[in-house]
């Protein structure tokens, strides 16, 4: 029953079927029988965990479980304080309103690897970037969060899945690797 990390490639699709236009896990992971616990959209790049455990996959995905999931999200515009206290609080998003979550604006991650093809950059319009712990994941949730503050987001990577983080198990775009699913079942 492996639990496996893997750092999802922008423009990757979180299926294993065949895409007409893109890549997919397929073409990164060739290991029988895992499947996705949660999904991360095409344009999105970072962690996804996978496994063949269905308990474990309900245990990472089902939203009654609230695994707390971090994502970066460089958005267009200057991140206020009133932004931030608008995506903290419950938003209503129109077919649904979040729970609260965190919020909180960020330096640009040194660390973090260059995206292909890069972000366009406006001039004369700021980027910023802000680190957000949702505990449910709705589609496209933190996109359509960040624009109902007035900041598109223009680049969005989840960073941590419950207690399994990138910062801790560094990976590059398309690697992975094989942990212990001990940790998620301490929780």
């Amino acid at each position: 029953m492996p639990l496996i990390l893997f750092n999802k490639p922008f423009q990757v699709m979180c299926q294993f079927s065949a895409h007409a236009t893109r890549p997919t896990l397929a073409d990164h992971l060739t290991i029988p029988g895992i499947y996705p616990a949660g999904r991360l959209d095409a344009d999105s790049e970072g962690l996804v965990l996978l496994t063949d455990d269905g308990r474990l996959q309900y245990d990472i995905s089902h939203p009654l479980q609230k695994q707390a999931k971090t994502y970066l999200a460089q958005v267009e515009g200057v991140v206020t304080d009133e932004a931030l206290q608008r995506l903290r609080a419950p938003l209503d998003l129109g077919d649904f309103i979040t729970l609260p979550c965190q919020a909180v604006r960020i330096a640009e991650p040194g660390w973090l690897w260059p995206r292909t093809p890069p972000i366009r950059t406006r001039l004369g319009i700021p980027a910023s970037w802000i680190a957000l712990t949702l505990t449910e994941g709705k589609n496209r949730q933190v996109r359509r969060m960040t624009a109902a503050v007035g900041l598109p987001t223009l680049r969005l990577i989840r960073i941590a899945i419950g207690p399994y983080a990138l910062a801790t198990h560094p990976l590059l775009p398309g690697e992975w690797m094989e942990v212990s699913p001990l940790e998620m079942r301490r929780k």
